[in-house]
Parts: structure tokens; sequence; C-alpha cells
């Protein structure tokens, strides 16, 4: 009881200290959006064997095209960088008026994402290793890795738009709503050119479009978004109208999902119809708001709101690991049923699916969510005053370890999903994010201790 009660006690405390000025709806927005993402990807899952009789997973979207339009409520990920926006402008201009720098921002922000980060990577770095002992052939157990690993690719654009934060705030502060309409006509340029088989150029939308809906945060915290029913309506039905506008007589698919075989793809990268759907997911959120606040304000939905927002990264990042596990443990035992995408069997077999992944996922939460809490409860990293030729040399370190984070995932990603690997992941790949944590970490570290009690700062 002891070890439960510690963490039930931390989390009351911090419902009680809850500021009472605090924009509660961006928590459950942000709760809201992960949880959908986790269900979605668990509700969408096929599971099945290959030729070798090893077990295989893909996407049933394919088989499933009445279930595309349901994408247009799935699909939230808008809403995680909508409430990042707020979010990083809210703690920006905190560290700002306490007289702290940008790097030092940029430092507390890493070390709230990498930590939880790293230690997903190294556990499947280890188990991938671990796998040698035994005759697994390697191209499968970078194949189950690559599963494992799927929530990272988001991460490596979020740390992107997170050092991005800082020049696109200026902007936001200068020119307001003319930066996402700017950035929006980005995305449209990108995709006409993949529309024409350019599709390299396109990909600049994966920074402009989340891009576009971070700004949008700026603007909810500045009052430029007002909960008001003439700034929601226009958003939300005007979004709608360019949504059916853009797939149904446009060349957009209706899928917010990526379906193999289309020709475009509303999600990597984001495309307008993609933003038209971020469009009506604001002026939905801005309708119920203060309703939202009044209900928030209760005790019992607060707390469940900050208890999942407590390990809300852990959650996502972890929620595909706790699928592979339930599925190898429900094969090993012999009673995984393999049914027909889209049978009667197929679609009642997601309610006990659901049943069992839920404690499969808290058990890893309950293992790996300390260390987000602790990286969580770091104390802000003091500001270092610039002084001499290496003025810059911990700014630039900041950025290229954050780089370097977010290039290790991005590598992994593209790396190809059959191809051996011996930490399952390209080596590549793991250096970069492994140098790029290491480097933040060091940052991180308070100034050491002079011989003569002074104190030796980081330059």
């Amino acid at each position: 009881m002891h070890g439960i009660g510690a963490p039930l006690r931390g989390l009351h405390l911090l419902v009680d200290r809850t500021p009472p000025a605090r924009e509660r709806f961006i928590d459950l927005l942000r709760a809201v959006a992960i949880v959908s993402v986790v269900l979605g990807h668990w509700l969408a899952t096929v599971i099945g064997h290959d030729a070798q009789g090893r077990l295989t997973g893909r996407s049933a979207l394919p088989d499933l095209p009445w279930a595309h339009p349901l994408t247009w409520v799935v699909q939230v990920l808008p809403l995680f960088f909508l409430v990042g926006g707020y979010a990083n402008a809210v703690s920006l201009e905190s560290r700002r008026r306490r007289g702290g720098d940008t790097t030092g921002w940029l430092l507390d922000r890493g070390g709230r994402l990498v930590p939880p980060t790293t230690a997903l990577v190294l556990v499947m770095a280890g188990a991938a290793l671990a796998a040698r002992l035994f005759p697994v052939d390697p191209g499968w157990v970078r194949t189950v890795v690559w599963f494992a690993s799927i929530p990272l690719w988001f991460l490596s654009v979020y740390l992107i738009v997170v050092v991005l934060t800082p020049p696109m705030h200026a902007l936001h502060r200068r020119y307001g709503l003319a930066v996402p309409v700017v950035l929006t006509g980005l995305v449209a340029a990108g995709d006409v050119a993949r529309l024409n088989g350019a599709e390299s150029l396109g990909n600049g939308s994966f920074v402009f479009g989340w891009l576009a809906v971070h700004q949008m945060g700026f603007a909810w915290r500045d009052g430029l978004l007002p909960a008001r029913p003439r700034v929601a309506l226009p958003l939300l039905l005007g979004g709608l109208g360019a949504l059916l506008l853009l797939t149904l007589a446009g060349p957009y698919p209706i899928s917010m999902i990526n379906v193999p075989g289309e020709r475009l793809h509303n999600m990597s990268p984001p495309s307008l119809a993609l933003l038209a759907v971020a469009t009506v997911q604001i002026g939905l959120a801005l309708l119920v708001k203060d309703r939202a606040e009044r209900w928030l304000r209760r005790r019992g939905p607060w707390t469940v709101v900050v208890a999942v927002n407590a390990v809300v990264l852990t959650i996502f990042l972890w929620h595909v690991t706790a699928a592979i596990l339930l599925t190898g443990l429900l094969d090993l035992l012999g009673v995984l049923p393999v049914q027909r995408v889209g049978s009667a069997s197929w679609l009642a077999w997601r309610i006990p699916w659901l049943v069992m992944l839920v404690p499969a996922l808290a058990v890893l939460v309950a293992i790996f969510g300390p260390v987000e809490i602790r990286a969580a409860r770091r104390r802000p990293v003091p500001a270092v005053p610039r002084s001499g030729a290496l003025g810059w040399a911990r700014p630039a370190a900041t950025v290229a370890g954050l780089a370097a984070v977010a290039l290790g995932l991005l590598l992994n990603s593209l790396f190809p999903n059959t191809e051996p690997a011996l930490f399952g992941l390209p080596a590549v790949a793991l250096a970069a994010f492994l140098g790029g944590a290491a480097t933040l970490r060091l940052l991180r570290s308070p100034p050491r201790a002079e011989p003569g009690g002074g104190r030796v700062t980081d330059g």
C-alpha cells in the first residue's frame, strides 16, 4: 500500500496546487489527443501471420473504406500541436519574465521530452541485442523494433517545432495570424508539387503544416481566438466546407490517416485537407471551451486529466509496445484469433482486445512513467551570461543536441523496416540520438564548484 499511496499523494498534491488562472481545457485537449491516437492505433490494427508463421501487423484502413470518414474524428494530432503551441508560448513567456534565456528554455523542453524517449530507445536496442542470442531472423527483429518505434517519427517533427518556437513566437508577436496563413500557402504549394509528381518538393509540409497549427496555439494564448460563436462557428463551418470540397470534389483522399496506394497522403506530410480538419477541431474546441472549463473545476474530472498528463508522453511512447507484447503472449498461448478484417467476429474482438491492452499499457506506464515524472520535476536551467568568443557555444550546442535527437528518430523511421540492424535501430540513427541526448544532459548539468567555493558556469 505504501508503494501505491505515494503516487496518489503526489497526484492529489498536483491537483491542489493548480493555479486558479490555469486554462484547464488545454490539458484536457492534450489528454484527449494522445488517448485518441492510442485507441485509434489499437482499433485499426490487423494481426496475422506471414508464410513462415511469424506474427505480422498492418492497418485495417485499406480493407475498410467505410471507415475513412471516421478518420475526420479520430485524427487528432492537430489538437496536440495546437496545445503544444499554447503550452510553449506560456512557458517561453514565463521563462523570459523570470529573467531566463532561450537556451535554458530549450534545454528544459528537451529535458522533458528526451529522457522518456531515451528509455524506449534503450529498451528496444537492448531487446534487439538480446534477441541475437536466439535463433531469430534479424530482419524480423528489425520489423518488431520498427513497429515499436512508430511513435518516434512524430516526436522528431515535434522536436523541430520546439527548436523553431522562439523565432516563430517572435514572428507571431509581430504579424499575428498572417503567419499561419503564409504557412498554409506553403502547404498548398507543396500539395500542388506532390500532385504533379514532385514528391520531394512537398516534404517541407512536414514542418510547415504542423507549424501552422502550432501558431494557432500562440493565437489562442494571446486571445486572438476568443471562445465566442462569432469566431468558433466560422472556423467550424468554414473548415468543414473546405474539407468536403477538397475531398469530395478535389483530389484529396477522404482518409486523414495514410492509406497505402492513395495518390496523395493527408498526414505524411500534412495536406490542405488535414489543415481543414484542424480548423474544424479548433472551431469545435472554442465552442465547448467555457462549458468544459466549468466541468474541469470539479475535482474528479480534473484529477483524471492531471493523472493522464503526468505520464502522457509515456502512454504515447509505449502503447504500440503494449500491443506487441500482448499479441506475442496471446499467440504463444495459442488463443490469438485471426479473422477477416471487417467481419462481425473481427469487430467484436475489438472489445476484449481493448480490455486486455489497457492493463498491459498500465504495467508499462507504471514501470517507465516515473522517468517522465522526474523529468518534469527538474528545476529550470538557470540563465548563463554570454561572454567572449564562446558566447554562442552553449546555444549552438543546445540546438545541435536537439537536432541530433530529432535526426536519430527520423533516420530510424526512414530505415527499411526489414533490414537487419544489430540494435534493431540503424547504427547511425542510434548514435545520433544517444549523442544528442548525452549533449543535452551535459548542458543541463549544474555548474561545477570551484575549489575555492566559487562556481564554474557553462560558458
